[in-house]
């Protein structure tokens, strides 16, 4: 009997050490392709499903949803094709007979993933997904794996009735179940919504995430505000004297911002000078191209963005990365190394938390090709589908957190860049113009950058180039 072959997490870009799983697309006693997606993991920057490098059965499942896995530790064991499929000692084999809603279950959850293909860089081809076909009845519950403790099991079962009542709330005649997705059903669950009344929008009625996100924004937002609750299970601060209502664990995306951010803050002597700008004519240049065409004028960030890719090839300190080396002595040396072209970050607010996703080459790009690209690039990390490449290949970092309603912010900058810039909120102020007092729309940029890599002289002066482009856009324009 072949031995069964042991997959390890692997490292899924940008040498991230652990991934979040959110939950397993098969079940021990499954048959699997080659490139078929087994689960889906979160790692500090995206949401993506890992495709198996083998065929055969699943032996066992090497972890719960919710856990976090180190990478290079085992995910999944396949006993290769031929061979037959032994379950690991211990592991529970008595289940019920698969129902025609386990059937569908899987038909649905591939359907929901169609089109993705496989993101896993290095592993996979496109197109790879396939339908799990079951050589034996399934577990009690397919979270349930080699060596899981008898009550889990129950609970499990507990949840899968709970999924396949809602299955059948979301029947139409002569059709499988609506829903699918086990992260749907969950969410559902556990903010009281009833999928049977929800109409999906995806293939064939399909009900989506998306769909109970739409519903339960606004259940959030109508309940009445409640008294802070007791502390949970009378546990008290000891610091402070009060109840603690709650703990959150820092993980994911949290968890890779906060560790960054410490990182750029006890690494990089950071120093911070800002200017106010008056970008009336940047706000009529661009209200007049709206007028022409209103459905093609680029943003406001969009035009800064092409100022500072500008400036940044007059300015290149500012676009460099230092990078600490072993000197032949055994001691540490640095370097600061410069790149042939700009990959420009711009910070991006999500329901995961801050994204920092990168336009790549971004110089060779006009004001309207970056506007579609930001466009682009914000659609695709607010519904967690961005690749490693595109969160993790900036230089430069833009951040306009003007759209929070705030004036300035000394950034802290985007470990392992040199520099940020900040964009404040564009609002109406006195300004002298030609001797005399006028109204004028004013903004405030902020640049935080790293002092090894450049002086105040660079830093200023690349400032500078920005703020006299964004008050004399149309003749710096016409010079790129």
């Amino acid at each position: 009997m072949s031995e069964p072959k042991v997959f390890l997490l692997p490292d899924l870009g940008e040498g991230l050490t652990e991934a979040e799983l959110v939950n397993w697309l098969v079940a021990v006693g499954d048959e699997i392709r080659v490139d078929q997606p087994i689960a889906e993991v979160e790692t500090a920057k995206s949401m993506v499903e890992v495709p198996s490098p083998y065929a055969g059965t699943v032996a066992a499942l090497h972890g719960e949803p919710g856990q976090t896995l180190d990478v290079g530790k085992p995910l999944i064991s396949v006993t290769p094709v031929g061979a037959a499929a032994e379950a690991p000692a211990g592991t529970p084999v008595t289940e019920p007979a698969e129902t025609e809603d386990d059937t569908a279950a899987e038909v649905y959850r591939e359907e929901e993933k169609a089109g993705s293909g496989n993101v896993l860089i290095g592993y996979g081809t496109p197109g790879g997904h396939g339908v799990a076909r079951r050589t034996r009845p399934r577990k009690a519950s397919a979270a349930v794996t080699a060596g899981a403790p008898a009550a889990a099991a129950q609970v499990s079962a507990a949840e899968k009735a709970a999924d396949d009542l809602m299955l059948m709330r979301t029947r139409v005649p002569g059709k499988i179940g609506a829903v699918i997705s086990p992260l749907v059903r969950r969410m559902a669950r556990d903010h009281g919504v009833d999928l049977g009344e929800l109409r999906g929008s995806g293939a064939s009625g399909l009900i989506m995430r998306r769909d109970v996100e739409a519903v339960i924004k606004p259940l959030v937002a109508e309940r009445p505000s409640a008294p802070a609750p007791a502390a949970a299970n009378g546990e008290i601060d000891a610091r402070t004297g009060l109840g603690i209502t709650g703990r959150t664990a820092v993980r994911g995306v949290r968890k890779a911002v906060a560790a960054n951010m410490t990182r750029s803050r006890s690494e990089i002597p950071e120093a911070t000078v800002w200017v106010d700008v008056d970008a009336t004519a940047l706000v009529e240049l661009r209200a007049a191209l709206k007028k022409a065409d209103p459905h093609h004028a680029p943003g406001i960030l969009a035009f800064i963005a092409r100022f500072v890719t500008a400036g940044l090839r007059k300015f290149p300190e500012l676009n460099t990365r230092i990078v600490t080396t072993e000197d032949p002595a055994g001691g540490a040396a640095q370097e600061i190394v410069a790149f042939d072209g700009v990959n420009l970050g711009f910070a991006a607010q999500t329901d995961r938390g801050l994204m920092v996703p990168s336009v790549r080459n971004a110089e060779k790009l006009s004001a309207r090709e970056l506007d579609a690209e930001i466009r682009r690039l914000t659609a695709v990390v607010r519904d967690g589908k961005a690749s490693p490449a595109e969160l993790g290949s900036g230089t430069f970092t833009l951040n306009n957190y003007g759209i929070f309603g705030v004036d300035g912010s000394a950034a802290i900058i985007n470990h392992p860049e040199v520099g940020i810039l900040g964009v404040g909120r564009i609002i109406d102020k006195p300004w002298v113009v030609n001797g005399e007092l006028a109204v004028r729309k004013v903004t405030e940029l902020t640049l935080t950058f790293d002092h090894r890599v450049c002086d105040g002289g660079t830093a200023g002066g690349f400032l500078r180039f920005v703020a006299d482009a964004i008050e004399n856009p149309g003749s710096v324009l016409a010079d790129l």
